[in-house]
């Protein structure tokens, strides 16, 4: 095996998906903190003084406690090499969290052992099973007061229509919690409540035949309710199988407590070993295998202004095959041009790192001048072939945007250009007025707020918004054969253009959308934007 082969088979790049709250990015700190990444884990909330988590990088993302962006994380441990793509869990921030799991090999699904399946987690799920990605699940916060196991289990089988394989078994929870028992070594894990942001401390196994010494340790009520479940679990659940796993039909399931740093190496350690190395990806002229060819990368995300410093756009690309170096040629197939990718860094969310090689399974940013769009395949300048597209997704809230200062009219236009090309907003113009009126679209209000707070602290823009009532969008996919002007509309409809002088209605009622077809035969529609 080559030592290039040997590269990529060690590589595992997998994403963090989770309803706000259940731990996510606190899950994602501990992983850092056992990879050697940081020496403190950050808490997400907390004072202002308080140490914020490494993922969370945007001046908003500190004051609010919450993620706003995917950020991309890196590290080594056990011989592997990890590549974390840690997404937000707010609904409102939900398309970056798609486009981050088309770069993602697996996902990593944690749960509030107090809530279960919430709204968002079923969201992110159905996105994972449209790519038949690989799950693992982590239910968290063990040491919370938690619902009965086996509701967890049936609810995530019955809500997400995945069977479940659990690994390990919780005993009690919150004050009682005790550890977990391991299915696979036949042994208990004894929690310690350690201190916060710290390495979990020695962890004491108890073999599960030693009735006597597992009486003294956890109690008699525990240890014979435990033997019941354990007993009544070999029989009820699914059987271990990899192959259901990594085809995305069976999710293991782990218990244990981000916060107290219970169960989280012990989770990483199963899942490495259960997780694939990078997988092949589908183009236009067919499979794309990351050992069988050259590099090639397709760009997920691009971010502006990541350090007030540097006020640069930086795109990010996951390697799907071969080897990236330093300085070698590529082809920007939408651009049809050849290019040397510069400034080729490693990311530690806002902490960069130059490199000299990346391997397929790795996430790498490079200085964008803007020329990237995203979706956007990188190859050798011998071949031409792009990756499969990501979507756009259909804005759902809508807003007039206007600077408060007429004098700052290019700043306005080039703080709200470069973050619609990160794709977490879209902008339109009216019709017939050119750019003077900017509708902003989103998928998640929230993202107003984050538009307006980064105008005004990346580019020195006060805005003004005033929502507009439109709930229903469509792209007008055979705009060469229709004259947009005299379409037959309803009074709630609206002609509108993207940056691309693509033609677009909006609606208020889902009903005028049918009706707008049946006026204009021939016309056709569509929900979703093409990358």
């Amino acid at each position: 095996m080559s030592q290039y082969t040997q590269e990529i088979n060690k590589r595992r790049t997998f994403a963090i998906i989770s309803h706000p709250d259940a731990g996510k990015t606190t899950l994602t700190e501990k992983f850092l903190l056992y990879g050697g990444a940081i020496n403190l884990a950050g808490s997400v909330k907390g004072k202002a003084t308080a140490r914020h988590a490494v993922s969370d990088w945007m001046e908003i993302e500190k004051e609010r406690g919450i993620s706003v962006t995917s950020s991309v994380l890196q590290f080594e441990y056990d011989n592997y090499c990890i590549n974390i793509l840690d997404t937000p869990g707010h609904q409102d921030f939900s398309e970056d969290t798609y486009r981050t799991l088309m770069a993602a090999d697996s996902a990593v699904m944690v749960i509030d052992a107090s809530k279960g399946v919430e709204a968002q987690t079923r969201k992110l799920f159905k996105v994972c099973v449209m790519r038949n990605i690989p799950i693992f699940t982590f239910i968290n916060k063990m040491d919370r007061e938690a619902r009965d196991t086996f509701d967890l289990l049936d609810e995530i089988e019955k809500e997400l229509g995945i069977a479940t394989c659990p690994v390990n078994w919780p005993i009690g929870s919150g004050k009682g919690f005790q550890g977990v028992f391991d299915r696979q070594k036949s042994c208990i894990h004894m929690f310690s409540d350690t201190l916060k942001g710290t390495k979990e401390g020695a962890t004491k196994e108890v073999s599960i035949e030693d009735e006597q010494q597992l009486e003294a340790i956890i109690g008699k009520d525990a240890k014979e309710l435990l033997l019941g479940e354990i007993e009544l679990l070999d029989g009820a659940s699914a059987e271990f199988d990899i192959d259901q796993i990594q085809g995305g039909k069976l999710t293991p399931v782990f218990f244990g407590s981000a916060l107290t740093n219970f169960g989280v190496e012990l989770f990483l350690k199963y899942f490495l070993k259960m997780t694939s190395s990078p997988l092949a990806r589908t183009a236009d002229i067919g499979v794309i295998n990351p050992t069988e060819k050259d590099f090639s990368a397709f760009v997920f995300k691009i971010q502006a202004n990541m350090n007030k410093a540097h006020r640069d756009r930086v795109a990010f690309m996951r390697i799907c095959s071969g080897k990236f170096q330093a300085g070698m040629e590529v082809k920007h197939v939408q651009g049809g041009r050849t290019m040397r990718l510069s400034q080729p860094q490693q990311i530690m969310a806002s902490e960069r790192k130059m490199v000299e090689e990346a391997y397929a399974g790795d996430i790498i940013g490079v200085f964008d001048p803007g020329i990237f769009s995203i979706g956007d395949t990188l190859c050798m300048s011998n071949e031409t072939f792009k990756y499969e597209g990501i979507p756009t997704f259909a804005p759902e809230h809508f807003a007039r945007v206007r600077q408060i200062d007429t004098m700052k009219r290019k700043q306005f236009m080039k703080g709200i250009t470069q973050i619609a090309q990160e794709g977490a907003i879209q902008i339109f113009q009216e019709y017939n007025t050119g750019m003077e009126e900017i509708i902003v679209g989103v998928v998640g209000v929230l993202q107003f707020e984050v538009l307006k707070y980064r105008l005004e602290n990346e580019y020195n823009v006060e805005i003004r918004m005033e929502n507009l009532p439109y709930e229903h969008i469509r792209w007008i996919d055979n705009k060469h054969e229709v004259d947009i002007a005299k379409l037959v509309g309803t009074s709630d409809m609206k002609r509108i253009k993207d940056l691309k002088d693509n033609s677009l209605l909006l609606f208020i009622h889902a009903w005028s959308v049918g009706m707008t077809l049946e006026r204009n035969k021939g016309l056709i529609l569509s929900e979703f934007g093409k990358n």
